[in-house]
């Protein structure tokens, strides 16, 4: 929480500037949680589940629940609790806790749909190919798989049938209903449709013989999945020179949610996605096919001047409503060195809960490595979860605006609610049909109470709990529920800022700030980010700093806040902010990334770290400044999607000449290889894994670096160090920005 002491007004929390918000992690993996084997006790009135903050009278077996204080007995089986035998949920170190009820197993097993794109080039195709022919061996073999291929058509395979392959066609720029779909894949031959009620799997009108048509169990169709996908060519319909291929990513998506929405409606399905090329027939098309006409730009976004772009987000929106409704995920592969319409596609993977990949070709290891991750059970497995539904309790006085993340609203109406609604909102439960260990919410309150508190009133009414619930289908199929609870204390009045600076928790600061600015800049027409930040960073600084007035000199911040500036600094230049020289799928691939992340991970996005590498001293941080490049060093920097590894001009020198092949220049060997481990263990645990780029000092690649640097020498500066590097920009740099902050804090 970026306020670990609340804001005890409302009138505190706005001046307050940054949102008071949570950033909660549902399904974070604890190393010694326990996990109880019963369904949990919870209040009567309020619904919240007994914790370590209830106030409990074991006389009279009665605890009292600190959201609304109301009464509730224990129940027959809690008959022998006293002071020193409490069940786990009351321990005051289990504040997060998760119960299991053994009762509801979900036999449901877990279900992917790959959905391919054909409209490739040959050499793409091989590579897409042998990829998939990896994921499948990976499966486990109860999961049930289903494929569907898409280019100037729709195939749907039925793998069911082993004899010969057998496929269903539909046209790509016709739009399909569910009651069509099932009608011409023959789902109602031997069973008739039944006349009333909804479609849904196998317990409501289809027989299970006709969904194993298509969904099968892996281990039972990987013979006849891999013939099929050995045998898959590139879309046969032949393409003129002045078009683009005719693909029709929107109707292929549609008819892969209305069969799974038919066939395994509820269970964890996933939809993975594989495209390399933008949609150009059908709904959800995002360019038409002439390529005179370039793909959208964010200049044509701002001037309104992109004809389908709308069209598309609304499709879109449609469907991810359907896959809410559904339960199911879509998971996205983008691979193309154009765009493929990841901007449009965005608010179906982000209400989903979907991953999201985005590289060059599918040969590309960020593709493959990442593809492979997703199926992997080992230390650095995803964790991937389904079905899960969030839920807040809190104490009075405190509404909550909405979540910034990968959720969908459940439109659950209740007096925690807000009016003013920022990102999903309007509710105190969130669909989240896809979840895994790092999918990370960003929860924003709004302070309600209005006047500023009695002074007669007791102080020990001033402590405040929140209570987060996930229910959630684990991966190994059990339903389970995690509880998390949370109590923080509230201040206000004229002596409250020094400790609002005391709970200021400047990382989660930062990421909340970026996750709204992100938020800002895609729904607010004419939002200028830079200076929307600039006056909150301000803001912040004259009310929080110690200062002389009109003495800029005097300026000084509490250790608690004084690396705020400097994130607000590296996020304004930030790939978040400024959107000039990234394509619209590019932004929308980080912020989507941006906005399902921990702290830990979205702070190295807007400020990367860097490591740098010498023979005189051990690997030790750096400054992210111009000033760290120097010939002799090795600089490892991690901006969280590309990893780069830069070498100083002498450094190249000797590894060109080959030195680190000689047995007497071992120390260098060992210098040169230290950045390649430490870049190994930064892969192992990311996903999507992040691009490497290893390149030398003066080379092309090293822009790549350069760009993050902070400018403090550039072409204008009078004596740039010798052996370093001098940047070409006119961006200001952070002293400067500094100089100016102090003065404009200190007015």
């Amino acid at each position: 929480m970026p306020w670990n002491v609340l804001p005890g007004t409302k009138q505190e929390a706005s001046n307050c500037v940054v949102p008071v918000s949570a950033i909660y992690t549902p399904i974070k993996h604890f190393a010694n949680m326990p996990v109880l084997p019963y369904s949990p006790l919870r209040c009567r009135t309020c619904r919240s589940v007994l914790n370590p903050f209830s106030i409990v009278d074991f006389a009279a077996k009665i605890w009292i629940c600190p959201f609304c204080f109301q009464r509730n007995h224990f129940p027959p089986h809690y008959a022998s609790i006293s002071d020193d035998n409490l069940p786990a949920e009351l321990f005051p170190q289990y504040t997060t806790i998760e119960y299991e009820t053994p009762a509801e197993k979900c036999s449901s097993s877990s279900v992917f749909m790959f959905v391919v794109d054909t409209c490739i080039i040959e050499e793409e195709m091989a590579f897409l190919k042998s990829a998939l022919s990896q994921a499948i061996d990976l499966l486990p073999d109860n999961s049930l798989v289903g494929l569907i291929t898409f280019g100037t058509l729709v195939h749907v395979h039925e793998l069911g049938f082993g004899q010969i392959p057998k496929t269903y066609v539909f046209k790509g720029s016709k739009d399909v209903s569910k009651d069509q779909l099932l009608d011409q894949m023959g789902f109602f031959l031997k069973k008739p449709k039944p006349p009333t009620g909804v479609v849904a799997g196998a317990r409501d009108g289809l027989s299970s013989e006709s969904i194993s048509r298509f969904l099968l169990p892996a281990s039972e169709c990987e013979f006849t999945l891999n013939s099929v996908l050995e045998e898959l060519q590139k879309d046969p319909w032949s393409v003129p020179p002045d078009e683009r291929a005719a693909r029709c990513t929107g109707t292929a998506l549609c008819v892969a949610a209305s069969l799974l929405g038919a066939c395994v409606p509820g269970s964890g399905a996933r939809i993975m996605a594989f495209i390399g090329g933008p949609s150009t027939e059908g709904l959800g098309a995002i360019v038409s096919k002439n390529l005179s006409e370039p793909i959208r730009s964010h200049k044509d976004l701002d001037k309104e001047s992109a004809p389908l772009y709308h069209k598309a987000v609304k499709f879109y929106e449609g469907l991810a409503k359907q896959l809410v409704h559904q339960g199911h995920v879509l998971d996205l592969f983008a691979c193309a060195l154009d765009q493929v319409g990841v901007a449009e596609l965005k608010v179906a993977v982000e209400k989903t809960g979907g991953l999201v990949v985005l590289a060059e070709s599918f040969g590309h290891s960020v593709f493959k490595d990442s593809l492979r991750r997703i199926f992997q059970f080992d230390d650095y497995d995803l964790g991937l979860s389904s079905n899960g539904i969030f839920e807040i309790n809190s104490s009075k006085d405190i509404k909550v605006q909405g979540i910034i993340g990968p959720c969908a609203s459940l439109e659950k109406k209740g007096p925690l609610c807000s009016d003013t609604v920022i990102g999903q909102g309007n509710t105190s439960a969130w669909k989240m049909c896809g979840l895994d260990k790092a999918t990370t919410l960003c929860i924003i309150f709004e302070i309600v109470k209005k006047d500023s508190p009695d002074d007669s009133v007791q102080p020990s009414s001033n402590q405040f709990y929140f209570q987060f619930l996930t229910y959630y289908q684990h991966s190994s199929g059990q339903m389970r529920l995690r509880v998390t609870t949370l109590s923080r204390r509230w201040v206000a009045g004229p002596g409250s800022i020094q400790d609002l600076i005391a709970g200021f928790d400047q990382e989660a600061a930062a990421v909340a700030m970026a996750r709204l600015v992100s938020f800002k800049m895609e729904i607010e027409a004419e939002f200028d980010p830079i200076r929307w930040l600039d006056k909150a960073l301000i803001h912040i600084c004259s009310r929080f700093g110690d200062y002389q007035k009109d003495s800029p000199s005097s300026f000084s911040l509490s250790p608690r806040l004084s690396i705020f500036p400097q994130f607000m600094f590296h996020l304004r230049r930030s790939q978040f902010v400024q959107v000039f020289n990234n394509s619209p799928d590019e932004t929308a691939y980080f912020r989507i990334i941006l906005n399902r992340e921990n702290v830990a991970n979205s702070v190295v996005m807007i400020q990367p770290s860097l490591i740098s590498y010498s023979f005189h001293s051990g690997p030790e941080p750096a400054l992210l400044d111009v000033a760290a490049i120097a010939a002799d060093r090795i600089l490892l920097l991690d901006s969280y999607f590309t990893v780069v590894i830069f070498h100083g001009a002498t450094i190249a020198q000797w590894r060109k000449a080959g030195y680190h092949n000689q047995p007497e220049h071992q120390a260098f060997a060992q210098l040169l290889q230290a950045p390649r481990d430490d870049v190994d263990a930064i892969i192992k645990e990311r996903f999507p894994v992040p691009r490497l780029v290893i390149c030398d000092q003066h080379g092309s690649q090293a822009r790549f670096l350069l760009a993050k640097l902070n400018p403090s020498a550039t072409y204008n500066t009078d004596s740039p160090l010798p052996g370093g590097d001098i940047l070409f920009t006119d961006d200001v740099s952070f002293e400067v920005f500094l100089d100016h902050l102090q003065r404009l804090a200190v007015q």
